[in-house]
């Protein structure tokens, strides 16, 4: 039986809001971003970007997992934490709004829960940043040890173990470490963790009625952080039971996720997942310090036991594993701020919410930079014709899209696309400065954000990429190589950031082939509209193979495979018609000319 879960709270919307507003209250050596009605920042009051000379470490994520992420902001660990609301991805625009106001010209290190809203969002603030002249590396984290590999283009979630990833990187950039060494250092104790979770209850959202899942007698194991179902639910256990089980999972030698053998030195955190009282934790901390050097042959080096990273009000608890050497320790070891590590606070108590100044953007252009321009050039020419050409052959295929995604996914792609390509059309009209091809693309990105969803993400990516690729040549004419490079970078973005890659059933699967093909006639010597006609077919081609994919993203994955056989992939297909319509058109203006 459900019933209205208690909670004392205002407003169900408004409780990042008010928490964050706590916390700064709270801790004087934390700030609150303020004046962005949807941007939620907690950031370090004595950093500045204007005079910050160390690499800045920022991490976020969805809210509820207090104290993660707002509470590990300080001299030693994170410059600021991106909130999004509960259990949701934090918007791009916190994400380049807490970048732009900490980082300084030592970069940024984004540290990132392997999350698909997550990796998108920060990727594409990344690829934005990047493209303002910031300096920016990104350390995914994936620690749980759940469940067998293969896991598929999701991967491992993030869990628990984020945190000592932070702390090992925070004190790496504190130490004064360049950007490359300080994400080498992340990445080296991401790649050392390995955690999972128990649970006696289910979390309630803020509103929301509590779920009956698990009933009396009942626990599930290996759950993650939002309340999403575990790898398994069973009796109810004593702590000791579920201690050994958990411990044997992670140090699985079957599974590789962590690679610890006996004599290694280690370094052990119990979370409480946020209803778990302290007893009950210590109770596991030493069942588990205890199995570890005994029946493991492990030496413990360093016990965390409290709560890090909950899920609301959820009964249980996780266990996190971290393989240690001295430079581990040194940096687990080294001193911090951060109120939630747990440390003292000490200074006087300046006024805890203000206004932070911002730089503008490094990409600013005057309105007459980014505007259309009175004659165009060559170059402009053929941009127009193929954005036009592009964005009508996606509105022509609204109805079929949506027809296709009605069997594989929730029925809106054409609808979604349909509404990007509309933007392009208006935008160019005014704003599309097409004698520049940079600017252009990244009008282009800025223009498909009305498309919402993942769509609107991955094409933002796609041209940010692309828009960091072609600012690298001072020359304002784009040769043909050139336009293969900027393609590729692309699609490596998208890869990157997403997940997917060839034969994952994505529009990868027809945009790769493409890229390959034109590469190739090029590299033959053929003249480039008839290589980009060619390498268009090979996009057309890539996306009807999609028929004989078993989808690895994406709602696709879902749905069995004898339904997937009778209809290509909306996003494919979308893909190599608007790259198709693009070729066509320039060859035609070419042999026009």
């Amino acid at each position: 039986m459900a019933f209205q879960g208690k909670k004392l709270i205002n407003d169900p919307n408004e409780v990042v809001t008010e928490f964050i507003e706590g916390l700064v209250e709270t801790y004087p050596g934390l700030q609150y971003l303020d004046g962005f009605p949807e941007v939620k920042v907690v950031l370090r009051a004595d950093v500045s970007w204007a005079t910050y000379d160390k690499v800045a470490i920022i991490s976020g994520g969805g809210s509820g997992h207090e104290p993660a992420h707002a509470g590990f902001v300080g001299e030693g660990m994170l410059t600021a934490a991106i909130c999004g609301d509960v259990f949701a991805s934090p918007n791009v625009d916190s994400i380049l709004a807490g970048i732009r106001a900490v980082t300084g010209p030592m970069g940024c290190l984004l540290i990132v829960k392997n999350y698909t809203g997550d990796r998108l969002n920060f990727g594409l603030a990344a690829e934005q940043a990047k493209s303002e002249g910031y300096k920016i590396e990104t350390v995914i984290v994936g620690d749980d040890c759940a469940l067998p590999p293969p896991r598929g283009i999701a991967g491992r979630r993030g869990l628990a173990g984020t945190i000592l990833v932070h702390k090992v990187a925070g004190a790496a950039a504190a130490a004064g470490l360049s950007l490359t060494d300080v994400a080498a250092e992340a990445k080296r104790a991401s790649e050392r963790v390995g955690t999972m979770g128990v649970a006696l209850s289910v979390c309630t959202l803020p509103g929301q009625v509590t779920s009956d899942r698990l009933g009396q007698e009942k626990m599930e194991l290996g759950l993650g952080i939002h309340g999403e179902p575990g790898a398994a639910v069973v009796d109810l256990q004593p702590v000791d039971v579920v201690v050994s089980h958990v411990l044997k999972q992670i140090l699985s030698m079957e599974t590789h996720y962590v690679t610890i053998t006996r004599g290694s030195r280690v370094v052990l955190m119990i979370n409480g997942l946020g209803a778990t009282p302290l007893m009950e934790l210590m109770i596991a901390s030493g069942n588990a310090v205890h199995k570890l050097q005994l029946e493991h042959g492990l030496a413990v080096e360093r016990v965390y036991t409290g709560s890090f990273m909950t899920s609301l009000d959820m009964a249980g608890f996780s266990i996190s594993i971290m393989k240690a050497d001295q430079a581990i320790l040194q940096r687990l070891d080294a001193p911090t701020k951060a109120p939630a590590w747990p440390v003292g606070v000490d200074g006087s108590h300046p006024p805890a919410k203000i206004p932070v100044p911002l730089p503008l953007s490094r990409s600013t252009k005057s309105d007459e930079a980014l505007s259309r321009p009175r004659e165009l050039n060559q170059q402009g020419y053929l941009l127009e014709a193929a954005i036009e050409a592009a964005a009508n052959a996606v509105i022509n295929l609204r109805d079929d899209l949506n027809g296709w995604d009605s069997k594989v996914g929730d029925g809106d792609c054409g609808s979604t696309m349909f509404k990007g390509a509309m933007a392009i059309l208006e935008d160019l009209k005014k704003y599309y400065p097409l004698n520049d091809a940079a600017e252009t693309v990244n009008e282009i990105g800025s223009s498909v954000k009305t498309m919402g969803g993942t769509s609107g993400i991955i094409y933002n990516i796609f041209c940010k990429a692309a828009y960091a690729k072609l600012k690298e040549s001072t020359s304002p004419a784009v040769t043909s190589r050139q336009w293969a490079d900027v393609f590729e970078a692309a699609i490596a973005a998208v890869s990157k950031y997403g997940g997917a890659r060839a034969g994952y059933r994505t529009l990868l699967d027809a945009l790769i082939p493409a890229s390959a093909v034109l590469r190739q006639r090029l590299d033959a010597g053929d003249d480039p509209t008839t290589a980009f006609l060619l390498s268009s077919e090979a996009a057309l081609s890539g996306a009807e193979s999609t028929k004989q994919m078993q989808a690895q993203a994406g709602r696709s994955s879902y749905v069995s495979g004898e339904i997937l056989a009778t209809v290509p992939d909306p996003g494919a297909m979308a893909a190599a018609s608007w790259y198709r319509a693009a070729a066509v058109a320039v060859k035609e203006k070419c042999q026009g000319s």
